[in-house]
C-alpha cells in the first residue's frame, strides 16, 4: 500500500473549507513598507513592517506587534492586528522581527524591540504617526516581550544604539500568556520540563534557568514594575500547557499593588492560543482596550478580573481536521520536542498560516486541536 504524503493528506482534509486570504494581504490603497531596517547595518532580523490605512487625517497611533515562538522561531509575517481590521479602525501597525535566541542570548530581543520602537518614534513624522500613542501587542515569547516593553520604559540598560533620544515607552500592552517570572515558571508543578538546558526559557538566557537566576531576574518583566507602568490587557487560557496561568497572575497581582491599571482575563479551556482567543468577547476586549488607551487618551486607573470559555467564543477554529496530530507530529516535528516549528514543517506557506492560528511560529498539539488523538 502506498503511503499519501503528509502534505497531500492535510490538503485533502481542508478540500471543502475555504482557504482564507494571506495574513499580509491588504485591502486596495493601503500603504505598506516592509522590511524596514531599524538598525542601520544590522542584522537580517533587524526589520520591521510598517501597515498605514489608505486615507488618514492627523497622526496615527500605532499598534506594534511582537510575534512568539520561544524566542527561538517566529517572524513578522504573521500579523494578527493587521488581519483583524485595525487599519480600517484608524490605527498604523507595525510588525517587528528581532534576533532569536540561535543568534545572541537576552537581552539581546529586548533591546531589538525597544530599538525598533525608537525607529519608530524617529521616523514618525515621515510616516504620520503619533509618537505618544504606541501600544504593543504580543503572544507567547512576544507576550513576554511586550510586558517587559512595558515594565522596563525606566531601565536605560536595555536601550542601546541608535536613536536614544527617542523613547522606548509604549502606553498600552496587550500581553497574550507571556512568561513573565521565569522561576516560578520552571517550578509550577507539571512544567518542570521548561528548567532543562534545552528549553526554550534556558536557550533564551544561555543557561538552564534555575542555575542562572539572577539572568532569569533581570529578564522578568515582574521584576521592572513600577507605578509608571502603562496600562494592561493580560489574556490566558487556564488549560495552557505550555506556560502556566501563574505567571499572568503575579504579573496581574504585581501591577496591581503598584497601583498600575491593569485587566486581567482567563479563558477558561483554552490552550496556549487557539479556540477561544478568536471569537467576539475576546477581540472585542482588545479592540475597546486599545480605542480606550491609544485614541481616547484615558489615564484611568483600574484592576479587573473577567472571564469567558473557550466553547463560547471558539467560533475561529477553523475546520475539523482529518489527519491526527500523532502523525503530523511523527512527519513534521524533526526534532521530536512536541511542537512543530515553521522551518520543520514542509507544506506550502499558505496552509501553515491556516495551521498556525495563533501566530507564533509553532504548532501544539492544543492548538491543531484539543480533541486530536492523545
Amino acid at each position: 500500500m502506498h503511503r499519501i504524503p503528509l502534505i497531500l493528506a492535510i490538503t485533502a482534509s481542508f478540500a471543502s473549507a475555504q482557504t482564507p486570504p494571506p495574513p499580509n494581504r491588504l485591502p486596495p490603497g493601503v500603504q505598506a513598507h516592509r522590511d524596514l531596517a531599524y538598525v542601520e547595518s544590522g542584522h537580517e532580523r533587524h526589520r520591521l513592517d510598517l501597515y498605514l490605512p489608505a486615507k488618514n487625517e492627523g497622526l496615527l497611533p500605532l499598534i506594534i506587534w511582537v510575534h512568539g515562538g520561544g524566542w527561538m522561531n517566529g517572524s513578522k509575517d504573521g500579523c494578527p492586528p493587521l488581519r483583524a481590521g485595525y487599519l480600517e479602525k484608524g490605527y498604523a501597525v507595525a510588525s517587528i522581527n528581532y534576533r532569536l535566541s540561535g543568534h545572541a542570548i537576552f537581552p539581546a530581543q529586548i533591546e531589538d524591540c525597544k530599538a525598533a520602537i525608537r525607529w519608530l518614534r524617529a521616523h514618525a513624522q515621515e510616516y504620520h504617526l503619533d509618537p505618544a500613542q504606541f501600544g504593543v501587542w504580543g503572544s507567547s515569547a512576544g507576550g513576554h516581550l511586550v510586558a517587559l516593553l512595558g515594565t522596563s520604559g525606566d531601565v536605560k540598560a536595555f536601550d542601546t544604539g541608535a536613536h536614544l533620544d527617542q523613547s522606548s515607552r509604549v502606553q498600552a500592552v496587550c500581553d497574550y500568556y507571556g512568561p513573565t517570572d521565569f522561576a516560578v515558571h520552571v517550578t509550577t508543578p507539571g512544567y518542570e520540563r521548561h528548567a532543562s538546558e534545552s528549553s526554550p526559557e534556558s536557550k533564551l538566557l544561555g543557561g538552564a534557568i534555575m542555575e542562572n537566576k539572577d539572568k532569569a531576574a533581570k529578564a522578568n518583566p515582574i521584576t521592572y514594575v513600577t507605578p509608571d507602568d502603562p496600562p494592561f490587557l493580560i489574556v490566558h487560557g487556564d488549560k495552557d500547557a505550555t506556560v502556566p496561568l501563574n505567571q499572568s497572575q503575579l504579573l496581574f497581582d504585581a501591577l496591581k499593588k503598584s497601583g498600575v491599571s491593569a485587566h486581567f482575563h482567563t479563558i477558561h479551556g483554552a490552550g496556549h492560543g487557539g479556540p477561544g482567543f478568536g471569537g467576539t468577547e475576546v477581540d472585542g476586549m482588545v479592540a475597546k482596550f486599545f480605542e480606550e488607551r491609544l485614541q481616547k487618551g484615558s489615564t484611568a486607573i483600574e484592576a479587573v478580573e473577567s472571564e469567558s470559555t473557550a466553547t463560547a467564543v471558539s467560533g475561529n477554529a477553523g475546520p475539523k481536521r482529518g489527519i491526527p496530530w500523532e502523525v503530523i507530529a511523527a512527519r513534521e516535528d524533526k526534532n521530536q520536542d512536541g511542537k512543530v516549528t515553521r522551518e520543520e514543517f514542509g507544506g506550502p506557506a499558505p496552509m501553515w498560516q491556516r495551521l498556525d492560528r495563533n501566530s507564533d511560529g509553532v504548532l501544539t498539539r492544543e492548538e491543531y486541536g484539543g480533541n486530536a488523538p492523545r
